[in-house]
């Protein structure tokens, strides 16, 4: 039978989703708290990877067992109680068999949250920019992002990935109480990708690049032509749709 867990965590203190050998990775510490409680060796497979020191308000991971789960929510509670205070989950619920966390998904949502002054708060959650930063012509570079699938520009290299072709349904900044915060929208991402484009549109902001000249460094799909990528700890996985 298999079932979905969604859960969220604070992403300071590990080394992104994935199992890493010789790091500790969320991946690594639910999964090693599941099969103690439910007293069987479980394999988690997630939505999709974050980076180190990103987080993820919505994460989404499925699990295969043998037998029906009487009472999810009791299991809910006892993970709670026992997995460490930086990761939390939300539910877990049968899903068809064939219900993948990661094929299945249609679309991804990060935001990216950028702080332009002091907040005694924020620091962890957040990007410190004291500069000026355009917002018009961020959004008018932002906007271009719709026209394009090939992001190889904006994509870690020397990934394992077939494509680096995504589709974007959207991408916007818009103002908060302390700075801004980016939001985009795809059906899939490349690693480093939100970061880069992100690193890339700040320098937009700052009157570096046009937008025309954001465009042609997409359409140049050479990662060393592009911005550089902005710290981890603004980024937020917000949702996963199926």
């Amino acid at each position: 039978m298999r079932y979905f867990i969604k859960f969220s965590y604070k992403g300071t203190n590990y080394h992104g989703w994935q199992e890493q050998p010789n790091d500790v990775s969320v991946q690594s510490e639910l999964t090693q708290t599941m099969s103690v409680v439910l007293r069987r060796p479980i394999e988690l497979v997630g939505a999709g990877r974050t980076d180190a020191g990103v987080h993820a308000k919505c994460m989404f991971a499925h699990f295969d067992v043998e037998e029906k789960i009487d009472d999810t929510n009791l299991i809910v509670s006892k993970l709670n109680n026992m997995l460490p205070k930086d990761i939390a989950v939300d539910s877990i619920y049968e899903v068809a068999p064939d219900c993948h966390a990661r094929f299945s998904a249609k679309s991804r949502t990060y935001k990216y949250y950028i702080t332009t002054k002091k907040s005694a708060f924020l620091s962890d959650y957040s990007a410190k920019y004291t500069f000026a930063l355009d917002m018009k012509a961020m959004n008018e570079a932002a906007s271009k992002l719709m026209n394009y699938t090939d992001f190889t520009s904006f994509s870690k290299v020397h990934t394992d990935v077939k494509t680096n072709n995504c589709t974007i349904y959207h991408a916007q900044w818009e103002p908060t109480e302390y700075g801004m915060v980016f939001t985009i929208k795809a059906n899939r991402f490349l690693r480093n990708m939100v970061r880069a484009i992100v690193g890339t549109l700040i320098e937009v902001g700052k009157g570096k690049l046009t937008v025309d000249q954001f465009c042609d460094i997409i359409e140049k799909k050479d990662r060393c032509a592009a911005g550089m990528s902005v710290p981890a700890q603004g980024l937020f996985l917000v949702d996963v749709e199926y």
